[in-house]
This record gives C-alpha cells, sequence and structure tokens, in this order.
C-alpha cells in the first residue's frame, strides 16, 4: 500500500543519539544514581492538587512538585496499558516493539530498561503489575500466571504479576517460582513496603540500584480503595470538568469518588518511599521518577476508559526529581516528553549510554541545563489499530501530535479530524479543523504529523493491515462490532464508520 499522499515532502528521520543531549559531561557528574520509579495506571495528568485539580488530595506530590522537574506535557502516546508500558520498556514506538494492543507477549529486538541498567552495573527490582508476559490465546489467558525469569528483561529482584485488579487479594510471583502468593491488604500499600525494605537493604550496597514500583490504581476497579481514603470523598462535592456533559455527570461524579480515593492512597505510598530515602541518607543521588502508562477519560467528552486523543487519555503526570544533579528548585518543562523518551532521557541522567535501536529522546540536558535537543517539537500520539473500546464507539484509527499549544489529529484516511487550542480551550470542546483560524495552521501541523511518520517509518495503513502482519485478527479485543455513537460535542462524527 501506498504512503498517504499528505506524507509526501516530509523531512528527513533522525535518530534518537542526534535528537537527544549525549550524556552529560564525566567531569560535571556526580555519583552513580540510584533510581526509584513509581508507575502507576491510568492516573491522569489533570488529577493532582498541584495541577490545579480541587477534588485530588495529593500533599506529597505536591511537594515533590515543587522540587521536581515538572513535565506538564508529558504524554502517553499510545494510550493503552501493553502498548504503553513497551514503550517504556523499549523506548521505541508500537510499530517497532510489536505490541500494538493489549496482551500481545512483548518480544523485545533491542536491551530493554532493566537491562540497560542491570548492564551498566545496577542492581534491578520490579515490583507490581507487568502486563507485558501477554496473553496469545488472545482471551486473558496468560493474566493469572506467572512471568518466566528469561521474560523479566534484566529485573532481578521480582515479585510482580502479569495483570491483577483485585487490589485487595492481588497475587503475586517471587523469582522464577510459579506458585502465586497474595499481598496482604490492599496491594499498593503492602508492595510500597516492600519497596522500601528493598531500598533500605540497598544503603550498605556499594552498587546503585534501579527499582520500579508498578502501583494497579487508580485503574478500575474505582471503589476498592481502603475505607480511610474512601470516607474523604463520599460526602465530598466533586468539581468535574467542563467537558463532562450533564446527563453522565452522577456517573462520573460516583467513579471519580473512588479515583481519587485511589490517589490519595498512592499518595501516601509516595510519602512512604521518599521518607524512606531520606532515612537512608540516599535521597539527594536518587532519581525518583513518578508517573503512569496513561490517562482516564472519565466521562469527559462522553467517553470512558482511554485510548482516544483527548487530553484525559494522552497527557500523563510526570515528575522528575534528583537533588544532586537537578536541584532543589521545581522547574516547569512545556516540551512536550513522550512515554518512549523516558528510557534514553533516565539513562542520559545516569550517565549511561543509549543502546541501538532506541526511537525515544534524551531529554537530560533539558532537565539539567535546559538545553533543548534539536528535532520534534512534538509528541506523537497515536492508534495503529482500534480495540474493543474505541470500535464500539466507531472510532478509526489516528496519527497526530500534540505542541506546547495544539493538539492535531488526522484520521486514518489521512483526513484532518481534530484540532484545539490548548491555551485558549483547555477543556477542548472547540474543534478548529474546519475553522480559518484551524485551517492557517494546518500546513505546520501536517508537516509536524508527516515528519513523525517519516521518522518511524508509519505508512498510516488501517488498523486491519497491521493485525494480519502481525498474525493478531483473532485477539478478543479487536472482534467488537462497530458501532454508530456520537460525541456530544459532535467533534468526532467524522471517524463513524458507515
Amino acid at each position: 500500500m501506498q504512503r498517504r499522499n499528505f506524507i509526501k515532502g516530509s523531512a528527513a528521520a533522525l535518530s534518537a543519539a542526534s535528537l537527544g543531549g549525549a550524556a552529560l559531561a564525566a567531569s560535571t557528574r556526580p555519583k552513580r544514581p540510584n533510581v526509584v520509579f513509581l508507575l502507576t495506571d491510568q492516573w491522569r495528568a489533570q488529577a493532582t492538587a498541584y495541577a490545579g485539580d480541587t477534588n485530588a488530595r495529593t500533599p506529597t506530590l505536591d511537594r515533590m512538585a515543587a522540587q521536581s522537574a515538572n513535565c506538564v506535557n508529558a504524554i502517553s502516546g499510545l494510550p493503552l496499558c501493553c502498548p504503553a508500558r513497551a514503550s517504556l520498556m523499549t523506548g521505541q514506538y508500537a510499530l517497532k516493539h510489536g505490541v500494538l494492543i493489549n496482551d500481545v507477549p512483548l518480544k523485545p529486538n533491542a536491551v530493554t530498561l532493566g537491562e540497560a541498567f542491570r548492564n551498566a552495573g545496577y542492581r534491578t527490582g520490579y515490583i507490581g503489575k507487568w502486563h507485558l508476559h501477554g496473553s496469545p490465546d488472545g482471551h486473558y489467558g496468560r493474566r493469572d500466571t506467572y512471568v518466566p525469569a528469561d521474560k523479566q528483561f534484566g529485573f532481578d529482584y521480582w515479585k510482580a504479576s502479569e495483570c491483577d485488579h483485585d487490589y485487595n487479594k492481588e497475587r503475586y510471583f517471587v523469582g522464577n517460582d510459579p506458585v502465586p502468593r497474595i499481598w496482604p491488604g490492599y496491594a499498593p500499600i503492602a508492595q510500597t513496603a516492600d519497596a522500601c525494605a528493598y531500598i533500605e537493604a540497598a544503603r550498605d550496597e556499594p552498587d546503585p540500584f534501579f527499582l520500579m514500583l508498578s502501583l494497579g490504581p487508580p485503574h478500575f476497579p474505582y471503589q476498592t480503595a481502603p475505607m480511610r481514603y474512601k470516607q474523604r470523598f463520599t460526602e465530598a462535592g466533586i468539581d468535574l470538568r467542563p467537558n463532562v456533559p450533564e446527563p453522565l455527570a452522577q456517573r462520573a461524579r460516583t467513579s471519580l469518588r473512588g479515583y481519587y480515593a485511589h490517589i490519595a492512597a498512592i499518595d501516601d505510598c509516595a510519602r512512604q518511599l521518599l521518607e524512606t530515602l531520606e532515612k537512608t541518607g540516599l535521597a539527594d543521588d536518587t532519581i525518583f521518577v513518578f508517573t503512569s502508562d496513561h490517562g482516564d477519560m472519565m466521562f469527559s467528552q462522553g467517553l470512558e476508559g482511554k485510548l482516544y486523543p483527548w487530553d484525559e487519555s494522552t497527557r500523563i503526570p510526570l515528575l522528575i526529581r534528583y537533588p544532586r544533579l537537578l536541584g532543589k528548585a521545581g522547574k516547569k518543562i512545556s516540551t512536550p516528553i513522550n512515554i518512549p523518551d523516558l528510557m534514553p532521557t533516565l539513562l542520559g541522567l545516569a550517565g549511561i549510554d543509549i543502546p541501538v535501536g532506541i526511537q525515544g529522546i534524551d531529554f537530560s540536558n533539558l532537565l539539567v541545563a535546559g538545553q533543548r535537543p534539536g528535532g520534534p517539537k512534538s509528541a506523537f500520539i497515536n492508534n495503529p489499530v482500534s480495540n474493543f473500546q474505541l470500535l464500539e464507539r466507531g472510532f478509526d484509527e489516528y496519527r497526530g501530535v500534540v505542541t506546547e499549544r495544539y493538539t492535531y489529529v488526522r484520521a486514518v484516511e489521512g483526513r484532518p479530524w481534530l484540532l484545539y487550542d490548548n491555551l485558549n480551550d483547555p477543556y477542548q470542546k472547540h474543534n478548529l479543523v474546519n475553522t480559518p483560524e484551524g485551517k492557517a495552521l494546518l500546513p505546520e501541523l501536517d508537516a509536524e504529523v508527516a515528519m513523525w511518520l517519516h521518522r518511524l517509518d508509519d505508512d498510516f495503513l488501517p488498523g486491519e493491515e497491521y493485525l494480519k502482519r502481525a498474525g493478531l485478527e483473532y485477539y478478543h479485543e479487536v472482534k467488537t462490532p462497530v458501532g454508530t455513537a456520537k460525541s456530544p460535542w459532535g467533534d468526532w462524527s467524522s471517524t463513524i464508520r458507515t
């Protein structure tokens, strides 16, 4: 099939190494830092008090934001659990790492995040949700099973499970032992305690550590946080985003009460981690990352879940705290940073060479010295294959970009679909794509999309073609009948299949 016409004339692809700040000069680098990476699931960028959410109770993260690089335009470019996590682990985009939909096993074609740190002499640990071993039966068959050691991709300390959202009876496996165990009580609290014990044991070790703590919430089910957190929101008024349609307001408030309860619990987990780092004297020499794999619509635009191109789905929180190198004076980073960029950026901060095959950009010099790398001025957002959630809503595949000001998306036929001025329309209620203002912006934004497609060797084909190439047509999540639902705002009727 031919590449879409609007791709013609795009800029030449650029390598990650040429775009990123190379490893920081050895003469200015402190000793090798530890890394604590707190990964959450389905936590949208807007849902913290430091981001302006009046409902969220996140005092720990608010304090952390005041001491961190706060990446206010952090993006989950393919906002779905497994593809996003695969991008985090490989520094690659979906068409390269091959995880196009949920539960496709990751089969790395390059050095992974855990392996890169282990190869550099780090001790590595992983606790919590994995969701990269996949279920080749196409029906979630391996979500309950253990992940063999050769599929743990460089993590030596292992207390994890493939995927389990029963947060009060969550399974986990230790190392290569196939016998399941159960985290006591609310899993995030127990997992955090284990992470703190790992940090304390590492205090006197000669080698630095890289520890990932991957928590399941605030992903649904929303009403399962401990009662002491749920009680904070039981009678609380919930302020809705203005893009939640009134007929859905009651359902939104019910879900959000549980969502914010999970968030309050995780904020306490973050506090325990930071206190442990302080107590052990490791805080200044530890890179502490807080982020999520993607967001959650929560009835904004009349939609639930993720995979959609609107901000509630694609924007994620991203705080990077590293006092020894970044200082303790918080800074806001407005440059769009995508999930594939996290691996090379962390390696850059730690002074580790970036492996061959990485597509993400190293933003370490931007964080340290404000030196923005050349190349793209946007983050790439895409949905190569529509799954059940999008299919039942009538969505086609899309490609687009998020700049510091605009979100622009094209539907699979290559036609303009959505264009929002996020500065003047932060709730994305006014699609500019067919307005004079919007049409004047299209050439520049089209060129940005075309650059990304060329850079990633993406022909922007129908999703069925990618499923066929990968042999994934039988997967349950892509066999949902196509729907005909329409947006309350009328902004996405152009993608309804006929």
